[in-house]
């Protein structure tokens, strides 16, 4: 059975001007009625973001829902896994932590409008919000042309467009699962202070690119952990790729300010690949960041979906 990406929720590189992160955890006091909660979520999905869509009269709104292990395994105990679903313990090396936070939800909503994001997020929460407690709510938005919060044009080296399926989605090697995708949340804190107060030519060489015109710098210009060169993973001489977005947020008045970054993936093996060999390199984006939130779902297809609403998993 091939891919069928009509069937996939969206896991595609389209960030969207707004966007709206969520993590979720349980309360895990009552699973009947939270699986009741789960379902009634999943039932009204796709006519909520069908509506908006007709509203809105362009973008409309994009969504992604996901479960953790812990809440598959929560409540769905009887059911196969997702073959590389686990519970994100968290990874650290001797100066940086990635910590793990718990959570068993996640939505990932982005259109081109605040409205529509808002209005989804609303309409969706009031089935679950007397059942969850939220983890992490992130609100981002599409920073000036392309560009992730630190400046420099996000996604370069990601799949283009009509082949990122083939890194997002789940193909036959799963055949229970195909059509769904790893999902890979996590958010970072920037100290823009001192990041801004580098030089150009040193932020390029962290990153590994040009600033301006987004041209690889050449491997003797990049710093040994240039970010371009410590995400960059291959297995059997084959370089691996994923569907990235890093979404800019800001709360500007108390000086906050980050990105939050999301990786869709047909196999979450390879973003933990790349995830350890970060740590093991030391991106040197760490040497300006914090990162405060991780946990890695699946995004069920639309079918999966369907039987989540249905209650026959």
């Amino acid at each position: 059975m091939p891919i069928d990406t009509t069937k996939s929720q969206d896991v595609s590189k389209d960030i969207g001007m707004s966007v709206i992160f969520a993590t979720l955890r349980f309360h895990r006091t009552d699973r009947d009625a939270e699986l009741e909660a789960l379902r009634q979520m999943a039932t009204r999905l796709p006519a909520i973001a069908h509506s908006l869509s007709i509203r809105d009269g362009g973008f409309g709104v994009r969504v992604s829902l996901g479960l953790s292990a812990r809440a598959w395994e929560y409540f769905f105990p009887g059911a196969p896994t997702p073959a590389e679903l686990e519970d994100f313990a968290g990874l650290s090396s001797d100066r940086v932590v990635m910590p793990a936070d718990g959570s068993d939800l996640f939505l990932h909503v982005r259109a081109q409008t605040d409205a529509i994001v808002y209005e989804f997020m609303a309409l969706i929460m009031e089935y679950v919000r007397d059942h969850v407690t939220v983890v992490d709510e992130t609100h981002g938005f599409a920073y000036f042309e392309g560009r992730a919060i630190i400046g420099f044009i996000d996604g370069t080296e990601a799949p283009l467009p009509e082949e990122s399926a083939d890194y997002a989605v789940i193909g036959d090697e799963d055949p229970g699962f195909i059509n769904g995708s790893y999902a890979f949340a996590q958010k970072w804190t920037h100290d823009m202070t001192a990041w801004n107060a580098l030089s150009t030519e040193a932020q390029e060489k962290a990153v590994g690119r040009t600033k301006f015109t987004d041209l690889e710098l050449e491997d003797d210009d990049k710093d040994p952990g240039a970010h371009n060169i410590a995400s960059k993973v291959s297995i059997d001489g084959e370089e691996q790729k994923i569907v990235r977005m890093n979404v800019a947020w800001s709360n500007p008045v108390s000086g906050q300010t980050g990105t939050y970054f999301i990786g869709y993936s047909r196999r979450w093996s390879v973003t933990k690949a790349m995830l350890t060999q970060m740590l093991d390199i030391h991106d040197r984006l760490f040497d300006y960041s914090q990162i405060t939130t991780g946990q890695v779902f699946f995004i069920p297809s639309k079918v999966i979906l369907a039987q989540i609403a249905e209650g026959t998993l």
